[in-house]
């Protein structure tokens, strides 16, 4: 019996059906829904919102950034905050693509800085994240809680072209003689830029053919998407997409503690 639990959703991101949802190991242990009740902190996953509002900014996919030892002071309360790369490795300058390749922490966060909060988290929300996201530097690295049903729908605006249909559970709804008693019409939106969409996917492929979601470049098929881990290894998310299929996946403990 497996000691961690996990979860999956998978959704047809051009309709919003929700193709398949795991909620944990074992319904019988657990009843608990951890694709769409449980909200943990997404860590790097969240970090292609960062890029996708940095290029709606006018930014683009060669600007450099430099991966470096930063502190930085939290707007407000003027405290300081110095993160660090996964292993604390440093890459000096690199590019937006390369940065997110690498998903280095310092190069977020200032991608962050110059994209702006406001931003950022506008179009969080306007990809269907409803949590209360907060103007702090740590909001670059996934700090606050999500879940991951919101998570995965939020992908699936890059795979189809910038515009997020909202997801659905129940096509329809009829009678034993046919009749529909009820019928989801799905509501599609355009939230992104074609070209920020287009410019996000070939970001997202190169996390694939040359980031740090070079496993999943096995499955041998054109693939975008992005990986997430939390401080101490509480938390591991993989957020990945074709154009007609967005799969995310989470992985952790009920209670916070290190994988």
């Amino acid at each position: 019996e497996p000691k961690v639990e996990g979860a999956l959703v998978a959704i047809d991101p051009r309709t919003g059906a929700v193709r398949a949802l795991v909620g944990g190991a074992d319904f019988r242990r657990s009843e608990f829904d951890r694709s769409m009740q449980a909200r943990r902190q997404a860590g790097s996953s969240f970090k292609p919102f960062v890029y996708a509002a940095a290029l709606q900014q006018g930014m683009t996919a060669s600007d450099r950034v430099l991966d470096a030892p930063t502190v930085f002071v939290e707007p407000g309360t003027l405290s300081l905050y110095q993160p660090e790369n996964y292993g604390t490795k440093y890459y000096g300058l690199l590019t937006l693509r390369e940065a997110l390749e690498k998903s280095a922490n310092i190069s977020a966060v200032k991608v962050l800085d110059r994209a702006g909060f406001r931003p950022v988290i506008a179009l969080a929300r306007e990809l269907g994240l409803t949590t209360d996201l907060q103007p702090f530097p740590s909001l670059a690295l996934g700090a606050f809680e999500v879940s991951l049903f919101e998570m995965t729908s939020a992908y699936g605006a890059f795979a189809n072209q910038g515009v997020r249909v909202a997801p659905y559970l129940v096509e329809a709804v009829r009678s034993r003689e046919g009749a529909i008693l009820e019928e989801t019409k799905p509501t599609a939106r355009e939230v992104l830029q074609p070209t920020t969409a287009a410019l996000m996917n070939a970001l997202l492929e190169g996390v694939i053919t040359d980031g740090t979601g070079a496993a999943a470049a096995s499955l041998a098929r054109p693939l975008a998407g992005k990986t997430g881990t939390t401080d101490d290894c509480t938390d591991a998310w993989f957020i990945g997409y074709t154009p007609d299929l967005v799969v995310g996946v989470w992985v952790g403990f009920d209670t916070k503690k290190s994988l």
